[in-house]
C-alpha cells in the first residue's frame, strides 16, 4: 500500500496542478457565458453490461480515449485529414487554426465532466485533428436536392462508404455517437467558419451534414417535418441525434384527465361494496355452473344436485361480507379476490396513486407489461405508425396498440445505449427515451415476440435473426433511474387493464398462483372436498338423500 502511494506521489506534479488551478480561477469565459457540462463518463452500471458499446473501437476523438495505444492505428488517417483541411484553409495555416481553438480552451474544458490533464496547446491540437477527421468523414452525409456527395478522398476511400457495406465505416459511425467520444460542436463550427469565411454558411453545412447522419443512424423513420434545431445550441453530435429522435416534453401528448371519484356516505359505500361483492361471487359460480352443465358423469351430477339444493341457495343469497366470515369460506376469500371480483378496492386506490409526484420513480406494477405473444392471445392488435415516440398510443375501443416503426441493424444497439446514457446524465425531467426502451423490453421476451412485430411491420430487422433482436432489447434492462412519463404510463396502464381483465388471463393467473404454485391451497381444497364427502355420506346414511335433495330415482 505504501509503495502504491509513493508511486502516486511521484506521478503527481504539484506545481503543474497549482498552475492549472490558478489559471482556471483567473480566466473568465468570453462574455461571461456559462458552458454547461455535456460530455459525461458513462456510469459503470451501464458499462458493465456491454463495454464495447460505450468504448471507441477504431477512432478516438475526445480526450477521454485519445491516448489509448490500441487506437493509434487511426492516427495516420487523422493526420492525413488534417493535411487536407490545411489545404482548404483560406490564407491560413493549420497552426493558425490551432491558435484559434486555443482561445476556446476554457469553453472546451467546460464541456467535459472529467478533468482534462492536458495543457492548452495539446488540447487545441487534439481538437483540431479530431475535428478535421470528423468533418471529412461526415461530408458524405451532406444532402443537396436529396443527393449525397459521392466524392470521397483517396485517403479515406477504404474507410468511408455511404452504402454501409464496409465494416470500418460502421465501426467509425458507432464510435462517433458514443457519449465519451464526443467533441464540442462549436469546434466543428469554428473549423467550417474559417473554411467558408461565414458562420452562417458553416451552420447551414453543419445542419445538412448532421441531418444526413441522423437519417443514417436513427432507428425511427424520419418524419417529413423535421424538428427545427438551432445548431449553435447543440453541444455535440450525440445531442443533435437525441433532439432529432426524442420529442420535447411540450410536443408529447397531454396526460388524460382523471375524473374524480364521487364521495359517498360511509354506510352507502359499505352496502354497495357488499352487494357488488355478492354479485361477483354469483358471477364466478355461474361460470362454474356452465362448465358443470356440460358434464354428465356421476360426480358432476352429484355436484349439480348439491348446488341446486335449498341450503346452498340460501347461502348464495348472503352478501360476500357475511360469506367470507363463515368457516371454510374465509379460507377461499383471497383466491376469489385475486380473480378481480373486489374491484372497488382498486377504484379506491387508483385516485390516491394519481396524486403522487411525477418525479417519483414508478412502481414495478407500472413498468410491467405483457409480451407481444400474450397481448395477441388476449386479442390486442398491434399496428405501426409513421413517427417517433410521441405516436405511441392504445385505443381502448378498437383494442389496438400503436407503436412507431423501428429499424434494427448493427449500429442500433450502440445508438440506443448511448442515447439512454446521455439522457440519464443530462436530462433533468422525465427520461422519455429510457421509458420507451423499457416498454420495448417489456413487450419483447423471446424471438417469437420479435417475429410477431416484424410481421406487423413494426420492426424492420436487418440483424442475422429474430433472436439477436430479442437479445438487443432484453439487454437494455439496466438504467440509472426511472421516471414517470405520463403518456407512456397511460398506455401501459390501459394495456394492462384490458389484458388483466380478460377471463382467460384471470383464470391462468389464478391457477398459476393458487394451484400450480401453492401446495397449501391444493391440500386445503382436498381436505374440504374430503370433509364434504364424509359429511354427505353420514347425512345420507341417516336420512334419505333422494327425498331431501328431490332426486328422481329410476325405480
Amino acid at each position: 500500500m505504501s509503495s502504491f502511494l509513493t508511486t502516486m506521489s511521484h506521478n503527481f506534479d504539484e506545481c503543474r496542478w497549482v498552475i492549472n488551478i490558478r489559471r482556471s480561477l483567473d480566466e473568465e469565459l468570453e462574455d461571461d457565458i456559462e458552458v454547461p457540462v455535456s460530455i459525461f463518463n458513462v456510469p459503470k452500471v451501464l458499462v458493465s453490461s456491454s463495454p464495447d458499446c460505450y468504448t471507441p473501437q477504431q477512432a478516438a476523438l475526445s480526450p477521454y480515449h485519445y491516448w489509448r495505444p490500441e487506437l493509434y492505428e487511426m492516427e495516420r488517417y487523422k493526420l492525413a485529414a488534417a493535411k487536407r483541411t490545411q489545404k482548404q484553409l483560406q490564407c491560413l495555416t493549420f497552426q493558425n487554426l490551432v491558435e484559434q481553438l486555443e482561445k476556446l480552451e476554457p469553453r472546451i474544458r467546460a464541456c467535459y465532466h472529467k478533468y482534462l490533464d492536458l495543457n492548452a496547446e495539446t488540447l487545441a491540437w487534439m481538437m483540431a485533428i479530431s475535428a478535421s477527421f470528423l468533418l471529412e468523414f461526415l461530408q458524405i452525409y451532406v444532402f443537396h436536392e436529396r443527393k449525397s456527395i459521392s466524392k470521397v478522398c483517396s485517403g479515406m476511400s477504404h474507410l468511408v462508404d455511404y452504402a454501409g457495406t464496409k465494416s470500418a465505416h460502421n465501426w467509425i459511425l458507432r464510435d462517433i455517437v458514443m457519449l465519451e467520444n464526443q467533441i464540442p460542436l462549436f469546434v466543428l463550427r469554428k473549423v467550417l467558419e474559417i473554411q467558408y469565411s461565414s458562420l452562417e454558411a458553416a451552420d447551414d453545412f453543419s445542419l445538412s451534414m448532421l441531418r444526413g447522419l441522423c437519417q443514417e443512424l436513427s432507428p425511427f423513420k424520419m418524419m417529413e417535418n423535421l424538428p427545427k434545431i438551432v445548431i449553435s445550441k447543440c453541444p455535440h453530435v450525440l445531442d443533435f441525434l437525441y433532439q432529432m429522435i426524442v420529442p420535447k416534453m411540450e410536443q408529447l401528448p397531454s396526460e388524460p384527465v382523471v375524473q374524480p371519484v364521487e364521495q359517498k356516505e360511509p354506510t352507502e359505500g359499505k352496502e354497495s361494496s357488499s352487494v357488488d361483492s355478492s354479485r361477483y361471487v354469483k358471477q364466478l359460480l355461474s361460470e362454474i355452473w356452465k362448465m358443470l352443465s356440460t358434464m354428465n358423469n356421476a360426480p358432476a351430477r352429484l355436484i349439480k344436485v348439491a348446488l341446486e339444493s335449498r341450503p346452498v341457495r340460501v347461502i348464495l343469497k348472503l352478501p360476500w361480507k357475511i360469506l367470507s366470515n363463515l368457516p371454510g369460506f374465509s379460507l377461499l376469500r383471497k383466491p376469489i379476490e385475486y380473480l378481480g371480483f373486489l374491484k372497488e378496492k382498486e377504484e379506491e386506490i387508483k385516485p390516491v396513486a394519481n396524486n403522487f409526484s411525477i418525479h417519483k420513480p414508478p412502481l414495478v406494477e407500472e413498468i410491467a407489461i405483457p409480451s407481444v405473444a400474450d397481448l395477441s392471445k388476449a386479442g390486442v392488435r398491434i399496428l405501426p405508425t409513421n413517427g417517433n415516440i410521441s405516436t405511441i398510443s392504445f385505443d381502448v375501443k378498437t383494442v389496438t396498440l400503436y407503436l412507431p416503426i423501428v429499424c434494427l441493424d448493427i449500429n442500433t444497439e450502440v445508438v440506443l445505449r448511448n442515447l439512454v446514457a446521455y439522457e440519464a446524465a443530462n436530462a433533468s425531467g422525465p427520461l422519455v427515451f429510457t421509458r420507451y426502451t423499457e416498454l420495448m423490453n417489456g413487450i419483447i421476451d423471446t424471438e417469437e415476440d420479435v417475429k410477431l412485430l416484424r410481421e406487423r411491420g413494426i420492426i424492420q430487422n436487418h440483424l442475422k435473426n429474430d433472436n439477436e433482436a430479442a437479445d438487443l432489447w432484453n439487454g437494455m434492462s439496466k438504467s440509472i433511474r426511472l421516471t414517470k412519463v405520463p403518456f407512456l404510463d397511460k398506455v401501459i396502464e390501459d394495456v394492462n387493464k384490458y389484458h388483466n381483465g380478460r377471463w382467460n388471463v384471470k383464470l391462468t393467473n389464478f391457477f398459476k398462483h393458487y394451484v400450480y404454485g401453492s401446495w397449501q391451497f391444493l391440500t386445503l381444497l382436498a381436505t374440504i372436498m374430503l370433509l364434504f364427502l364424509m359429511t354427505f355420506q353420514a347425512f345420507c346414511s341417516v336420512y334419505s338423500c333422494s327425498q331431501v335433495l328431490r332426486i328422481q330415482t329410476s325405480d
